[in-house]
Order: C-alpha cells, then sequence, then structure tokens
C-alpha cells in the first residue's frame, strides 16, 4: 500500500546515517520509502538552488554594476549569461546522465556550481563575473531536469503524485522568490552574498547525492559515438535564440547588425539541429518523444507556463521599480505573496490530485493562471503589494494548478529508458517560453509607451482645463521657489511630461498582462486533447 510522500516523517540524523550507508547499494526498487525522499529532497535542493539563482540577481543589478564599476549595458550580462548557459545544457543532461550517471553528473554538477558561486561572490570586474555567471548557469542547468526523472524511479502511484507536486511548486516558486530573496539579502548583507549563500546547501548536495541515488550506472562508450554535430548545432541554436531574445527589445532588433547575424544563426542552426535530430540514430535530444500527442501538448503547456511565470517575474518588478520607484527589498515584499501562496496550495493539491483527473486539474490552473493575468489589467500608477496581493495570490495557486499536472501528464507515461532525453526537452521548453515571454513583453513596453503617450499627449491642449489648472499651478508654486517665471514654466511642463509618461507606462504594463492572459485562454482551450495517463509499472534496476 502506498503512501503518500508529503505525510512521511523527516528522517533524524541517526535515520539519516543509516540511509546513507545503505541507500548507495541499493537500486530503486530495494530502497525503503525513507531513503528514496531523503535521496530526491537531496536532489530538490539541488534543483531549488539552480532554479533560484536565475532571478536571484534581477532586483540587485545596480548594486553588482556599482560594486563592479560596470555600466548598465555590461551589467545586464549577468543575468544573460546565466540564462543562455543554462539553456544550452538543460536539453544536454539526459544525454550526460546516460554517459555519467544520475548521482555522478548531478554531484559533480552540484560540485562546479557550489565553486562557481563562490568565484562570483569574489569576481573583480564585470567580464570575471560574467564568465562566472556562465560556468554556474551551465553547472546549475543540469541538475533540473534530473529531479524530474529522479522522481519517476522512485515513485509509484500516489507518491509520484506528491513528488509531482513539489517539482511543481520548486520549478515556479524558485524564481518566484528569486527576486525577494535577492533584494533582502542585498539591502541587509551585500550582493556578494547573492552567490555565497549557495555554499552550505551546495557541499551537501556534492556529498548526499552520490551517497544516496543509485539509479543507473555510466556507460562511457556513449561518449565513441556522440552526435558532436548535433551538439554544436543545438548550441548555436539555443545560445543564439536566448541572446536574441534577451538583447532584441533593447537594440531594436533586426536593426541591429549583431541581433541580426545572430538571429541568421539563430534560423540556421535550429533547421541544421532539427534535421540532425530528426535523420541521426543516436540523437543528442529525443524530438521523435514529439510523435506522442501528450507529450508534445505537455511541452507546449510548459512553455505557455513558462511565458507566464517568468513574463510576470520581469513585468511586476519592473513596474514596482519604474513606476513607483520601489527599492529592491520593497520589490521582493510586494511580490511574496505569489510564494506564498503557492506553498499554501500544495497540500490542497496533493489531496485532490488522487481523487481528480489531473487534466482537469490542470484545465483549472491554465484558467486560474488567465484569471490572474485579467485581473493584473486594471493596473494603476499607485499599485503597490495591497493592490497585487490578489492578481498574486491567484497566480500562485494557479502555478502549482498548472505546473505540477503537467509534469505527471507529459512525463508519467514515457518508458524510463526515453525518459531522461525527454525529460531535458520538456524543461527547455518552459526555459524557452521564459525567454520568448520576457522578449516579447519588454517589446510591448518599448513599442506600446510611444503610442500610448501620444495619445494621451493628443488629450494636452489649451481645451482642457484640468491640465491648465494644473500647470497654472505647477507653474506658480515653482516660480514662487525660484522667483522667475521663465523656470516656473519650464518645471511645470517637466512635470506634466513626466505624469503623462508615469501613465503611458501604466497602460502598457497593462497591455502587456492582457497579452499574457490570451496566451492562457488558448493553452485551456486545448487541454481537452489531452488524453488520460495511466503511470507505467515500477521500473527495475536495470531499466535505467
Amino acid at each position: 500500500m502506498s503512501t503518500d510522500i508529503d505525510t512521511l516523517p523527516a528522517p533524524t540524523a541517526t535515520a539519516a546515517t543509516a540511509v546513507t550507508a545503505r541507500a548507495s547499494a541499493l537500486a530503486p526498487g530495494e530502497m525503503s520509502t525513507g531513503a528514496k525522499v531523503f535521496a530526491f529532497a537531496s536532489m530538490c535542493v539541488g534543483m531549488f538552488i539552480a532554479l533560484l539563482d536565475i532571478q536571484i540577481v534581477s532586483a540587485s543589478l545596480r548594486d553588482i554594476g556599482g560594486g563592479l564599476s560596470a555600466g548598465a549595458d555590461e551589467t545586464v550580462w549577468v543575468q544573460t549569461a546565466y540564462l543562455i548557459a543554462e539553456i544550452i545544457v538543460i536539453p544536454l543532461s539526459g544525454w550526460l546522465a546516460r554517459v555519467m550517471s544520475t548521482r555522478w553528473l548531478f554531484a559533480a554538477s552540484a560540485a562546479g556550481f557550489t565553486i562557481t558561486s563562490l568565484l562570483c561572490g569574489i569576481a573583480w570586474n564585470i567580464e570575471s563575473m560574467i564568465a562566472f555567471r556562465a560556468a554556474q548557469g551551465f553547472l546549475g542547468g543540469s541538475m533540473i531536469p534530473m529531479v524530474f526523472t529522479t522522481a519517476f524511479a522512485f515513485f509509484q502511484g500516489r507518491q509520484r503524485v506528491a513528488a509531482a507536486a513539489i517539482i511543481g511548486a520548486l520549478a515556479s516558486l524558485a524564481p518566484t522568490l528569486g527576486p525577494t530573496v535577492g533584494g533582502w539579502i542585498t539591502d541587509n548583507f551585500s550582493w556578494h552574498w547573492l552567490f555565497f549563500i549557495n555554499l552550505v546547501p551546495g557541499i551537501f548536495v556534492t556529498i548526499a547525492v552520490p551517497m544516496l541515488v543509485k539509479i543507473d550506472e555510466p556507460d562511457w562508450s556513449l561518449l565513441k559515438g556522440a552526435d558532436y554535430l548535433g551538439i554544436t548545432l543545438m548550441a548555436l541554436f539555443l545560445g543564439c535564440l536566448e541572446y536574441t531574445m534577451e538583447e532584441g527589445p533593447r537594440w531594436d532588433w533586426l536593426g541591429d547588425p549583431t541581433i541580426l547575424t545572430t538571429a541568421w544563426i539563430t534560423g540556421l542552426a535550429g533547421i541544421g539541429f532539427l534535421w540532425r535530430s530528426l535523420t541521426f540514430k543516436n540523437a543528442v535530444v529525443d524530438l521523435r518523444a514529439l510523435k506522442d500527442l501528450n507529450f508534445a501538448l505537455g511541452c507546449f503547456f510548459s512553455f505557455v507556463t513558462g511565458i507566464g511565470i517568468f513574463a510576470t517575474i520581469y513585468l511586476t518588478p519592473l513596474f514596482l521599480g519604474q513606476v513607483r520607484g520601489f527599492s529592491a527589498l520593497q520589490i521582493g515584499l510586494a511580490i511574496f505573496s505569489t510564494g506564498l501562496f503557492q506553498v499554501l496550495s500544495i497540500p490542497f493539491y496533493s489531496y485532490v490530485a488522487n481523487r481528480v483527473d489531473l487534466r482537469w486539474l490542470m484545465m483549472f490552473g491554465l484558467a486560474l493562471f488567465a484569471v490572474s493575468m485579467w485581473y493584473f489589467a486594471p493596473i494603476t500608477h499607485d499599485w503597490g503589494g495591497a493592490e497585487l496581493l490578489l492578481p498574486q495570490a491567484i497566480r500562485g495557486m494557479a502555478q502549482q494548478f498548472t505546473v505540477a499536472p503537467t509534469v505527471t501528464l507529459t512525463l508519467g507515461a514515457l518508458p524510463p529508458s526515453r525518459l531522461k532525453q525527454a525529460s531535458g526537452l520538456f524543461n527547455l521548453m518552459r526555459n524557452l517560453g521564459g525567454a520568448i515571454g520576457i522578449a516579447a513583453c519588454a517589446t510591448i513596453l518599448n513599442d506600446r509607451t510611444n503610442l500610448h503617450f501620444l495619445r494621451l499627449a493628443e488629450h494636452l491642449n489649451i481645451r482642457n482645463e484640468t491640465m491648465t489648472a494644473f500647470l497654472n499651478d505647477a507653474t506658480s508654486h515653482a516660480a514662487g521657489l525660484n522667483n522667475e517665471v521663465i523656470d516656473g514654466n519650464a518645471a511645470a511642463l517637466k512635470q506634466l511630461w513626466a505624469l503623462t509618461m508615469r501613465e503611458a507606462h501604466t497602460l502598457t504594463y497593462a497591455d502587456a498582462f492582457l497579452a499574457i492572459f490570451v496566451c492562457f485562454v488558448i493553452a485551456t482551450l486545448m487541454v481537452p486533447l489531452m488524453r488520460k495517463v495511466d503511470a507505467p509499472a515500477a521500473p527495475s534496476a536495470d531499466a535505467h
């Protein structure tokens, strides 16, 4: 009789020592439930810190740039370098796990992530910081998909549903909490501690995982017949795509020669990678898994969920900083409610997931996400934490009811032999959705702000009595301070321009949230196309 994973007591120090001593010699089917839970939890720690570091610097880029004497254009690469490296390694992780085995790849990745976190914290200039962040992203990204595959190797039935709920929570909670944690650390300590906080959990994971996790054996012979051309094409495709998506909105897209070049490389390398993956026998990424309707739809839902999670994480702090002028800590506190309500919804999801068809839970989650975006749409210039509470609370619940069932429905019925590579592709789609969603929202902010400003300016003429009264009051006030009417007129016009631009920005953020709303409405309507999933029988030790 299966036991729900979230009802198990935490192992004591003595029990953990015993588990550690036994687990290294046991296959998943022979391990006790306690050993599996402890091993799974150890891997979840690695996944969480890798995902947390995606956004932990987002609210502190100004402080990092100031500390390293770097401009805004250089500092943005502290985040971009991490994202590019991570998005390249995620689909590679399945093949790498087959070569090195899950436990040794995870341990090596955790060790490297810990070392590069230390190097980021002691970086001496912006160039060294960017290089260390790229290495950190590459090493951290490989840990993420392996948690998914290990959960399906360890658990069955109700335990698997609960494990998927935990993974779903971490996958969306960590990036959501990133700005909050980062803002608090920067305000109370220094930006260096954004990276130093990874050291203790990183060392723990590096030691624990090799001792606890043994679900497969390394196969170094795979290096001999590996598809190195496919790996190269994939790296060019994903790296240039991420760069184009990140930098395109800032540099007028194809109007910039560098963006035009990377866009061409993206297109050509993408076509080459697609051809290679479908024709080469041992392709590094299993695109053939997309023939399975559930898997293809699951990747689409993962893509849309990535848009929702990462784009709203991008928009909300940007609004609070640009329109409200909030500090990093104030931004973190204002958006903290999303993570809180997601955590609170985990027990409820775990209860209903064993009693309700997961397709309808996912449909509910996607629809709830659309509702939250609809509630964001009436945003005004004085919205803060109180006004954001309801839409963010709804979004927190929506993330839990969207990500967790998508994981189970997409990966739950795949045979173990295809799970590793398919998991990498599934996770890649979420990150791609995030990259494209952020780029689309940034483009909306750039293009629609000017449009809204011009529309508002059309009403600011001499026939507008409210505007005339405002200018007279502002001119009188400014002239009284400066004793010059000319300076008073200029100050009043400048103040009017700032107010108009503020309202234009606010209207543009509403447009971006509505665009995300449309994506989730479309995804919600597509859920009935998925078929119900019956989990396969527990895999044997040699199946991995």
